[in-house]
Formats: C-alpha cells, sequence, structure tokens
C-alpha cells in the first residue's frame, strides 16, 4: 500500500511540472506620463488575426501577469492595453521571457450629444426652495404673471388676489430676490408681463433678515419672481387703450424696470366698466401686522348703514368711473443697501342702487327691515411710503416711513319701511407712521436690536340725515329738519423696545423689553335741526368728550430651536397693562391695571425631505379699547344707536391648532389637512332691542364665551396624462356664541361647509379650458328660536381659450351662481363673457373686442346668514359691455 502511494505521488509531481513548463505567462507594468501606476487597465493578448486568446486587468499598482494558453501560436502575438482616459497601446510579445512595461498617453474623450426632450412641466426643489417654470404652465392668452400664478399645482389666488401655497398664505412676494412692493403684491400679479418671468420660487421657511437666517426660527412662505436676462436690460411694458358703447372707456399704461440695481412698476390705470383697480392698493397681511405690533387703532364710526357688497366678482356688480396712479421704484445703492418709494392716488365714483329685506329672529317676533336705496360713494386716497434698507450678514437697518390721507364723501337716499331718509356722510382720515429696526452683531455673535414705532392719526366723520327720521326717537315726537352726528378719535400710538439674540448651535435665546403708549379722545355729538333751522344737542346723553391713556410694560423671553428636522419657537411674554379713562359730563373715571402672561408655541416636524406636520398655541389676553365704554349714544347709522353701560371688557382667546402638510414636487402632488379650536372669553356682552324703526345697543357686565371649530384640507395635482391640473378643498367651521336680544340671552350655533374643486387642461398647444366650482352650505340655529335657518349656493365658473392660428385668440368664459333657500324660489344667474384679439405679426400691436355679461343680466339678489339675522339684498348690476381695445408692448 505504502509502495503504491509512493508511485501515485511521483507521478502528481510530474504532471504539474508538465503543465508548468508548458503555461506559460507574460509580464509587464502599466504607467501613466507621470509614471504613475494606472490601475484596472484592460490587458489584452491577441494573435495575427486580432483574436483574444487571454486578458487581465492591472493591479492597484500598475503590475499585470497574462497567461499564454497551451498550444497557441508563439508567432504574431502582440499585447493591447487601454483605460478609460488613455491612449490605446499595442506591443508585439517577442520574447516571453521579458517585461513589457508602458506608458500611456492622456487621451480626450468627446461624448456624442445626447438629447432628452420632454414637455411635461417640472418642478425644482432646492433646499426650502420650490421654483415654477413659467413656460411650462403659461397659455396662449395669458398676459400678465398673475394669470400663470393662479394655476401653479398646489397654489391657490382668492377673489381678492391673496395667495397661498399649500394651504398656507404668503407673507410676501419679492421680485429678482427684492422687495418692491411689500404685501401690495397684487400690483406685481396685475402687471408683469409673463414673457418676462422665468420661474416663480416659493421659498418655505423665509427669514427676509439675514442675520437671522439657520438662527430664528420662521414658518413664512413667501415667492420670488425670477426675471429673464433680456428683460434686465430694458424697459418693459404693456399698454392698453380701450372705448365702447355707451361711453364706456378702459386705460392701463404702465412702465417697468428689472434691472439688477434698479426695479421699477409705475402705471396709470382707469376704467367705467366695472373693473375696481383699487384692488391693487390691497395690503395682505396689514391686519397681522397691526396685531403683532399690538396698534389697536380705531376703526371708523360712522356709516350710512347701506348694503355691503354682493358675493360677486366686483366686475359683475361695480358701476364705476375710476382712476389709479402707482408709482413703485427701488434703488439699490450699494450691495444689500436700498432705497424704496411707493406712492400711489387713488380717485372713483361709484354708484349703487338696490333693495333689501332684512329678517331678524327673537323667540317671540320676527323684526324685519324693507328697504330701497339709491347710493353713491366719492373716494380719494393718497398713500405715500418710504423706505430704507441696509441688510446684511452682521448689520440690518430698516427704516420705513408711510402718511395717508383719505377723502370719502357718500350720499345715501332710501326708502325703510315706508320713511323716507336722505344722507350725506363726510369722513376725512389723516395718518402717518414711521418704523425704526436696527440690529447689530456684537462679540460672541450676540444680536443687539433697537426698535421704534410710533403712528398718529385721526377721523373726522360727519354724517347728515334728513328729513323728520323717527320724530318718536330723536325729537319727543315733534317733527324736524335734520340729524348730524359728528365722531372723531385722534390718536398717538408707540411701541419701542431694545432685546438681545444669542445664536448657539441649537438654540437662539431672545430677550426684550419695551414699553407701548396710547393716547386718544373720543368727540362725537347728535344734534337736531329743528324746522326754524335752531340746533340742539338730541339730549344731554348724545354727547361725548372722553379722555383715553394706556401704557403696557413688557418683557419677553424666544427660544428659537432651528434644528433640520424639529424646529420649535417658544415665545414667554410677560405685561403690565394700566389703563385709564374720563369723561368728566358722566362723572367717568376709571382705571385698569392687569398683568398679563400670554404664552405661544410653534413645533414644526419634518416626517420627510418633504413632508412636514405643525403644532401651534396661543394664549392672548386683550384689553378694550375706546369704542367699548363711551356712555354717550352714537348714532352709528340711520338705525343703530349705540352707548355702553359696562367696564372695559377683557378678553382672553386661545387658539390651539394642528397641520400636516404633504409633497411630492417630482410628480406634482400637494396635500394638506388642518384643524384649529378657538374659545373667547369676555367679561361683558352687548344687548340689542331691537324694534321695526331702530336698534339700541348698550354693552352690560355679564360673561360671555365664543366657541369655534374648524377644518380645512387642501389638495392639488397635475395628471400629466391629461394635462391638467386639478385641485380640491373642503372646510367645515363651527361657531358658538350668546347674544341679549329684547331682554333675553339667545344662544347661537352657526355651521358652515365649503367643498370646493377645479380642473385647468391643456388640451392641446391651441386649446385650453378651465373649470373652479364652489359649493357652500351655511346653517344657523337656536334653541330658544323655533327651526333653524340654512342656505346652500353653488357657484361654478368655466372658460374655453383657443387660438387657430398664432396670431389670433379666442376666448369665452361664463360664471353659474345657484342659491336654495328653504321657503323660498331658488334663485339662478348666468354670466357670459367672449373676447377675440388678433395679434399682428412682426408688431408689437393687438386689437381686442371683448363683451362681458353677453346674456344682459342686470339685477342680482344675495343672500346672507349670520346668527338669527337674515337678510337678501338685490342689487342693481351693468348689463352688456362691448369695449373695443388697442394693446400694445415697448
Amino acid at each position: 500500500m505504502t509502495c503504491i502511494i509512493k508511485h501515485l505521488a511521483v507521478l502528481i509531481f510530474w504532471v504539474l511540472m508538465g503543465m508548468v513548463c508548458h503555461a506559460q505567462t507574460v509580464k509587464g507594468t502599466v504607467q501613466d506620463s507621470l509614471g504613475k501606476p494606472v490601475p484596472y487597465a484592460t490587458i489584452s493578448l491577441k494573435n495575427t488575426g486580432n483574436l483574444i486568446l487571454s486578458y487581465t486587468t492591472t493591479t492597484e499598482k500598475g503590475n499585470f501577469e497574462i497567461s499564454v494558453p497551451k498550444g497557441a501560436d508563439r508567432t504574431g502575438l502582440r499585447l493591447e492595453v487601454t483605460s478609460v482616459g488613455f491612449k490605446k497601446e499595442t506591443r508585439q510579445v517577442q520574447d516571453l521571457s521579458i517585461a513589457y512595461n508602458f506608458k500611456l498617453a492622456a487621451a480626450i474623450h468627446q461624448l456624442q450629444t445626447v438629447t432628452i426632450k420632454d414637455k411635461n412641466p417640472r418642478l425644482r426643489v432646492s433646499g426650502d426652495t420650490l421654483s415654477y417654470k413659467v413656460s411650462d404652465f403659461t397659455n396662449p392668452q395669458d398676459r400678465v404673471i398673475g394669470d400663470v400664478i393662479k394655476k401653479l399645482p398646489g397654489i391657490d389666488v382668492d377673489k381678492n388676489g391673496k395667495i397661498s401655497y399649500n394651504g398656507k398664505a404668503i407673507s410676501n412676494l419679492y421680485i429678482g430676490g427684492d422687495n418692491l412692493l411689500d404685501d401690495k403684491y397684487n400690483i406685481a400679479t396685475s402687471s408683469i408681463p409673463h414673457g418676462v418671468v422665468d420661474q416663480v420660487q416659493v421659498m418655505q421657511n423665509h427669514q427676509p433678515i439675514k442675520m437671522l437666517q439657520n438662527k430664528v426660527v420662521s414658518d413664512d412662505v413667501a415667492l420670488n419672481l425670477t426675471i429673464k436676462k433680456e428683460a434686465k436690460m430694458q424697459v418693459v411694458g404693456q399698454e392698453t387703450i380701450g372705448a365702447g358703447l355707451p361711453g364706456n372707456y378702459y386705460a392701463d399704461l404702465n412702465a417697468m424696470a428689472f434691472k439688477d440695481k434698479y426695479k421699477a412698476i409705475n402705471y396709470f390705470k382707469g376704467n367705467n366698466v366695472g373693473i375696481d383697480v383699487s384692488n391693487d392698493l390691497i395690503a395682505h397681511n396689514q391686519e397681522a401686522f397691526m396685531s403683532r405690533l399690538d396698534n389697536d387703532r380705531p376703526g371708523t364710526i360712522l356709516s350710512l348703514g347701506t348694503a355691503g357688497d354682493p358675493d360677486l366678482p366686483r366686475s359683475r356688480y361695480l358701476l364705476n368711473r375710476s382712476g389709479l396712479l402707482n408709482l413703485n421704484n427701488l434703488v439699490t445703492i450699494k450691495k444689500e443697501v436700498q432705497l424704496r418709494a411707493n406712492i400711489s392716488y387713488f380717485r372713483d365714483s361709484q354708484r349703487q342702487d338696490y333693495r333689501k329685506l332684512s329678517e331678524i329672529y327673537l323667540p317671540n317676533d320676527t323684526v324685519r327691515y324693507s328697504e330701497t336705496q339709491v347710493n353713491k360713494n366719492r373716494p380719494d386716497i393718497l398713500h405715500a411710503q418710504f423706505m430704507l434698507n441696509m441688510n446684511k450678514s452682521k448689520y440690518y437697518l430698516n427704516d420705513n416711513f408711510s402718511a395717508d390721507y383719505s377723502h370719502y364723501k357718500g350720499y345715501s337716499s332710501l326708502v325703510s319701511n315706508g320713511i323716507p331718509v336722505n344722507q350725506v356722510l363726510s369722513d376725512n382720515l389723516t395718518n402717518f407712521s414711521n418704523e425704526f429696526d436696527y440690529r447689530q452683531t456684537l462679540k460672541g455673535n450676540t444680536i443687539v436690536n433697537l426698535y421704534s414705532y410710533i403712528n398718529h392719526s385721526t377721523e373726522p366723520e360727519n354724517r347728515v340725515i334728513d328729513p323728520n327720521l323717527n320724530p318718536s326717537v330723536f325729537n319727543n315726537n315733534i317733527a324736524y329738519n335734520q340729524l348730524t352726528q359728528t365722531a372723531n378719535i385722534p390718536t398717538w400710538f408707540s411701541n419701542n423696545y431694545l432685546s438681545l439674540a444669542i445664536p448657539r448651535d441649537w438654540v437662539t435665546q431672545t430677550y426684550k423689553a419695551g414699553i407701548t403708549s396710547q393716547s386718544q379722545q373720543l368727540n362725537s355729538a347728535l344734534s337736531v335741526t329743528q324746522l326754524n333751522n335752531s340746533v340742539n344737542l338730541l339730549s344731554d346723553s348724545a354727547l361725548n368728550h372722553l379722555n383715553w391713556s394706556r401704557q403696557k410694560f413688557y418683557t419677553e423671553a424666544v427660544y428659537d430651536f432651528p434644528g433640520t428636522k424639529l424646529k420649535a419657537n417658544i415665545t414667554l411674554p410677560l405685561s403690565l397693562q394700566n389703563t385709564s379713562y374720563n369723561d368728566s359730563f358722566y362723572n367717568l373715571d376709571e382705571r385698569l391695571t392687569r398683568l398679563y402672561f400670554s404664552p405661544t408655541l410653534f413645533v414644526k416636524y419634518m416626517t420627510g425631505i418633504e413632508n412636514f406636520v405643525t403644532a401651534n398655541y396661543s394664549l392672548r389676553n386683550n384689553i378694550g379699547n375706546i369704542q367699548d365704554v363711551y356712555r354717550g349714544y352714537i348714532l352709528t347709522n340711520y338705525r343703530s344707536l349705540y352707548a355702553n353701560n359696562a367696564d372695559l371688557s377683557e378678553r382672553q382667546t386661545q387658539n390651539a391648532s394642528v397641520g400636516f402638510n404633504y409633497r411630492k414636487a417630482i410628480v406634482l402632488f400637494f396635500f394638506s389637512l388642518n384643524a384649529g379650536y378657538t374659545h373667547v372669553n369676555i367679561n361683558n356682552i352687548a344687548s340689542s332691542v331691537i324694534t321695526n324703526n331702530i336698534t339700541r345697543r348698550i354693552v352690560l357686565p355679564f360673561d360671555n364665551n365664543i366657541n369655534s371649530w374648524n377644518f380645512s384640507g387642501n389638495i392639488s395635482k397635475y395628471d400629466f396624462g391629461l394635462k391638467t391640473t386639478f385641485s380640491a378643498a373642503a372646510s367645515y367651521q363651527t361657531t358658538k356664541l350668546n347674544q341679549i336680544l329684547n331682554s333675553q340671552i339667545l344662544p347661537y350655533t352657526t355651521r358652515s361647509t365649503l367643498l370646493s374643486f377645479g380642473a385647468d387642461t391643456r388640451i392641446s398647444p391651441k386649446v385650453n379650458t378651465s373649470y373652479h366650482a364652489d359649493y357652500l352650505i351655511t346653517e344657523s340655529n337656536s334653541s330658544a328660536v323655533a327651526g333653524s335657518n340654512k342656505f346652500q349656493r353653488l357657484t361654478q365658473r368655466a372658460s374655453v381659450n383657443y387660438n387657430p392660428t398664432n396670431n389670433l385668440f379666442l376666448s369665452l368664459s361664463g360664471d353659474y351662481y345657484y342659491t336654495h333657500q328653504p321657503g323660498a324660489n331658488d334663485l339662478k344667474y348666468p354670466f357670459a363673457d367672449a373676447s377675440l384679439r388678433y395679434h399682428f405679426l412682426k408688431t408689437k400691436l393687438d386689437l381686442e373686442v371683448t363683451a362681458q355679461n353677453l346674456l344682459n343680466t342686470q339685477n342680482y339678489t344675495a343672500v346672507y346668514l349670520s346668527a338669527n339675522v337674515y337678510s337678501a339684498s338685490t342689487y342693481t348690476i351693468p348689463g352688456r359691455i362691448l369695449l373695443a381695445k388697442v394693446l400694445f408692448n415697448l
């Protein structure tokens, strides 16, 4: 056995030796021109027929060893070396025992151009910025950027031009990164040609102050319009002049510049065809700004008591003769230093004809008002604003001065429950303010902030009513000539504070101390002019000389957690408020001192790259204003006589809300859900005594609670196959409150549900359509009043645009309004508009013919429901309007 093993071992040894002797190899190295090894180069051994006999790759040090197959013909062998970025090298193999070393020369290979064509819209995402390419969503009929913005997935524009992104209102709209307009961005959306805008950018978590970026949490959303390069080099303008019968006119003349160092939107607009040019003057975030300042500026006291506007677009019902001159200019003096001026003047003459039926439901009675009115309004509004802004990474200064003058004249001729009433109202508002904000970064990265705001306003009002309105109420049942009510509340307000912000990696601490001061006087008188033209006060209780003063000392601690996944803001304000007011005529001399703690909490948690949830809580304490405590009667309108018989109102408001936002930018899908609860506790309640002739109201010292729930959801999706942007929304709100009417406490519950749907479709390059619908259900009931009030309203809007040739554009649009009310006939109102525009090729000139209200609807009835009040107002609206326009571009 041992012998056999020895012979097998010898046999295996000689076989292996034979294999080694016959399987020869070729060795070598591969280097670049600098002598550095080339790893992973491909080594091929080829014969004379260019067939690969074997191959290998170099090691990390550039070495290789390749075998020569047994039996291969040794003549004509060659080594071929290839590697990306180098030229191919070839060498003949003549001696297998020597090393073959290669040095490769660098080579540049030009890849062939690959063109990918995709006409589908795409969104670009970079951090917190989402960019829409304007050309992806533009139709041939669009003229201004506002026409495009309203079709963008995830963005909604309401009837007043307010823009929201995924359910949240934007804080500002920038042009080329510059703040030209503050929040009066209707000026931009209604004027800037869409062709000069490259992208509409949505900036989430927007912090406009550079030195606070990534330090102070912001939940704001802002838009930025990026301007095409060619548009920055020239003056831009779209001019329109139109005329029609009978005596209609239309003008829109503008000049705009969007250079890096100079931006301007200057224009004149005027018409008498129902286009409300004052819409451009809306400051969408003014209310939030005043609330943040704690500036409770007094509102207008007197009115004509006329009906409000119907729930139609203003272009459907406005009878006007208006003009607006608007000048907006911004100059960048040097990097990050800007000067801005915004000046506007608006003048109009408006007419309103309507009939109104009002019903107020009481436990044992229903009070009805029947009115017929012819009203004329003549507003003149002048606004001027000047701003200096320095916004640097270590330094910030902003000084903003604004002044307003408004002269309003109103006329009303009406018949109320068979009683004729004529009214003339004069209202002159003068208002100016200056806001100064200075921030500086000190050593240790601490930021100091010095802030000062001052405001003065005065608004003298005068209303004359004749002839002989309700003599049993106003003149001891003796006939008289006229009533005159005057009122004015001149006001000074200031807010000054100093704060220190201490930024750290994970938290920024801010500590603030400040003082606000308010000084006011309420002067009013209600006088009667007798038939012999003598003038006397209505009574001893129809006069007010009320002095008011309020100071608030406050401190505040703010903690910002600007994390990547979790962001949070905690604000802990503590304030000491002292309010005093007196009117010697009524022996009124009151003082109230309160210490308030009003915390807020905001949390934002990113559940994904594009999705997040938010939670908010706030507790706010408010003390009433001067209009809550006057003792003398004021005839606020011709049938409402108000006074107060309670201490200063104190209001505590708690708000809590949660929200979820989902976005899938790559497929243009947006979704949001929000829920909120508000609880208000007030230490007084209004008590009204209502008759068929007049309403008397006083404020009584009883606790009052108001509770409100709201839920809302929004969804928007672009369907690539159908080339359609679909949108839908739903909201529900319920409010519970108490009223005292004719000495009875009545609890009321009001519910409203709103469902919306929209679809904007580009059927082809020549045809596009749009459809939007809103369905509203409003219901109000009380346990003390039998039955409930409920009405349903459906609004539909549709349009079709067709351009059969490159220079001919046709448009047809229509609105349909349907209202269902129990126990009465349904209300149905159709409207239709059409336009035809022809563009002269190789020119900048267009001709357009428009027809508004083709169906010649001339009356419209609007139904309104709130708590226990139902009203139906019938308006006279403009009939058919034909207009011819000439349009040209600068």
